[in-house]
């Protein structure tokens, strides 16, 4: 199927290149998972990729939770990720100063020179997203911004006022792909949607198939309901990597929210 037939009104509107190119993913491989590999080490990270990531549209890091990091190992990981056909998209949840994102992005993880996507808070205001532009510019590659609009943890601070001042600094920024959803929530989800439109992706975290309440607080909605909601990849961690048979359950979430796009 061909990526503006699967996505309609988000292919024609949705202007950011890596959005056109999550899409056209997500048709290959018929799937909108994204894989939150949140594993201690390089070879855990590597054997996931290598496992599932024929179903997967992008990888999602927490570089800094990866023990004994060196740049030479974590290419290999970049690598197998590129060779999977996966966006690399790290959720360092960036909440600074434009000029210090801008530094983050290098140091010793130089998220800039593999990361296709991070996730940004806006408390600082706009010109966080600036800074982490500029320095994707520095090592001349364009980059995209996932600002947090809702998270699905309880208790979160992210009321509608802050979502509402969020979509605005969103609005104003090309560099701005879409904003991160509460996948726990159908109906924050749709009302979210109501407000971006059709000109940014939803990407959801807080999706399971058993869709049951997580560990420290983590909600779960199904991941079919949230795509049905407005949302345009689900997230997963543990539902993938702490299953039993981690192939089986990659391919029936690519399938659900499949699915639940065409039905869309």
């Amino acid at each position: 199927m061909k990526a503006e037939d699967a996505w309609g009104a988000r292919w024609a509107n949705c202007a950011h290149p890596l959005s056109h190119e999550f899409m056209r993913i997500a048709c290959d491989k018929e799937s909108l998972v994204v894989l939150a590999a949140d594993l201690p080490t390089i070879g855990g990270i590597m054997q996931l990729i290598e496992d599932v990531g024929d179903h997967v549209c992008a990888l999602k890091t927490h570089v800094d939770m990866v023990e004994e990091f060196n740049m030479e190992d974590w290419g290999r990981v970049v690598e197998s990720a590129r060779a999977k056909g996966m966006l690399l998209f790290e959720d360092r949840k960036f909440a600074d100063i434009g000029r210090v994102a801008q530094t983050q992005m290098g140091g010793l993880y130089d998220i800039r020179s593999w990361a296709d996507l991070v996730t940004s808070h806006s408390v600082s205001g706009p010109d966080v997203v600036d800074g982490l532009a500029a320095a994707w510019e520095d090592v001349e590659r364009v980059g995209g911004v996932l600002l947090l609009a809702q998270m699905s943890s309880s208790g979160n601070l992210l009321e509608e006022p802050y979502t509402e001042s969020t979509l605005e600094i969103g609005r104003a920024s090309p560099h701005v792909m879409g904003y991160i959803g509460n996948g726990s929530s159908g109906s924050e989800l749709k009302m979210l949607r109501s407000k971006v439109g059709e000109g940014r992706m939803i990407w959801t975290p807080g999706v399971n198939l058993s869709a049951e309440e997580g560990v420290l607080g983590q909600r779960y909605g199904h991941p079919a309901e949230a795509v049905l909601s407005g949302s345009d990849a689900i997230i997963v961690g543990s539902g993938i990597h702490k299953s039993e048979d981690p192939i089986s359950a990659a391919r029936e979430y690519a399938s659900s929210s499949w699915g639940a796009l065409l039905e869309r």
